[in-house]
């Protein structure tokens, strides 16, 4: 038997060590370099078996040496199952030197069941209905620097849905939503943005408001999605001390036309807004929600976060909304000083219908929700 002593002075060059620093240390990259994170994804339900996967991005400058330039990012996300289903996205968010230009993108492909509960803001949990779907999206936005602040762009987006139920007489059979079988179209449109924040990773202080609107003229025929879509995202940071943040959003979206399949109505849940929600739990032709949260960075790597929100999807007037609650919170490690980009677990409750449990779920995810 043999022992192997490390003297204090190794121990300390393995503290020193870049990789080991960049994860751990409290001082920021002076050299402005590139960060990257991956994280698992691991899961298991009956319809889909085993889901394993990763979720991954990389944050970087276009231009390091203007140190004016905000955060550029490329998020991809993978995952497989045992059932050979398959959910694929790369999107990019890309800002130009001095800002100038702002360019979103978005590749995706999703071979995935999901839960169909119905169409309404009062779905039961009962009606539940695994329904396959496929999911083709090509997505491209770009904006331009016309005034300090203010930007203003043109969008574009290629979408083709199919569905199918896997077992019949589910409620999406039975009731069988406009577009059941699914369809394609091409989306045209123009954006207008405001954005004062300081930082776009982390802001702590700043406003952001960005509309956007898209056409699609129905190519196509049959089903196929003709009409338009609005979406509005309303955000406002206030810092309260040199740690603790307080963050407002407000989202609004909707679809409206003369052929307007279930597949283009507003979603309620998700990890982003509304949290401890299904997605798609709720949904309809429009969607108003609010949340707030409370960021306390008490390390410069470590944060905790408390959540509240509200939320309702509907049609034919805000008067036949259901506002329904969510809240929770959560904790952050800031994997990367330089772009304070952060991983965040979060626990969201939602509401607790008659005859149901609580809504609820785990969420882990890279970057903030807002």
């Amino acid at each position: 038997m043999s022992f192997q002593f490390v003297s204090a002075q190794e121990q300390k060059s393995l503290w020193d060590h870049k990789l080991i620093k960049r994860f751990v240390s409290t001082e920021k990259d002076s050299t402005r370099s590139a960060g990257f994170m991956v994280i698992p994804a691991l899961g298991y339900a009956q319809e889909t078996g085993l889901e394993f996967g990763l979720a991954s991005v990389y944050n970087f400058y276009l231009n390091k040496a203007d140190t004016t330039i905000r955060t550029s990012n490329i998020t991809f996300i993978g995952t497989f199952t045992t059932e050979r289903q398959t959910n694929l996205k790369l999107e990019s968010d890309i800002w130009t030197t001095g800002n100038q230009y702002h360019y979103i993108s978005e590749l995706r492909f999703r071979n995935f069941p999901f839960n169909f509960y119905g169409l309404g803001n009062a779905t039961s949990q009962q009606n539940e209905d695994v329904v396959l779907m496929q999911l083709a999206r090509v997505r491209l936005e770009g904006e331009r620097k016309l005034a300090p602040n203010y930007y203003s762009g043109l969008n574009f987006a290629f979408e083709n849905f199919s569905f199918s139920d896997k077992e019949r007489g589910g409620i999406f059979d039975s009731l069988p939503p406009y577009g059941q079988t699914g369809g394609w179209h091409f989306l045209f449109g123009l954006s207008q943005l405001y954005d004062t924040r300081n930082i776009n990773t982390y802001t702590t202080k700043g406003y952001y408001a960005r509309l956007k609107y898209a056409y699609s003229p129905g190519f196509g025929g049959g089903s196929h999605f003709k009409g338009s879509m609005v979406d509005a995202d309303l955000r406002a940071f206030f810092p309260l001390t040199g740690q603790l943040t307080l963050g407002l959003n407000v989202l609004y979206k909707t679809s409206f036309g003369p052929r307007v399949p279930f597949y283009v109505y507003r979603e309620l849940g998700g990890d982003m807004m509304m949290r401890g929600y299904y997605t798609g739990r709720y949904r309809d032709r429009s969607l108003l929600a609010a949340q707030s949260e409370l960021r306390y960075r008490f390390h410069p790597r470590l944060g905790i976060t408390a959540f509240a929100s509200t939320g309702s999807t509907y049609q034919n007037g805000l008067q036949h909304a259901r506002f329904v609650p969510s809240y929770g919170g959560g904790l952050r490690y800031f994997f990367d000083l330089e772009h304070n980009s952060s991983v965040r677990l979060d626990y969201g409750f939602g509401e607790q219908r008659p005859g149901e449990k609580r809504q609820g779920g785990f969420y882990l995810s890279l970057s903030e929700a807002f």
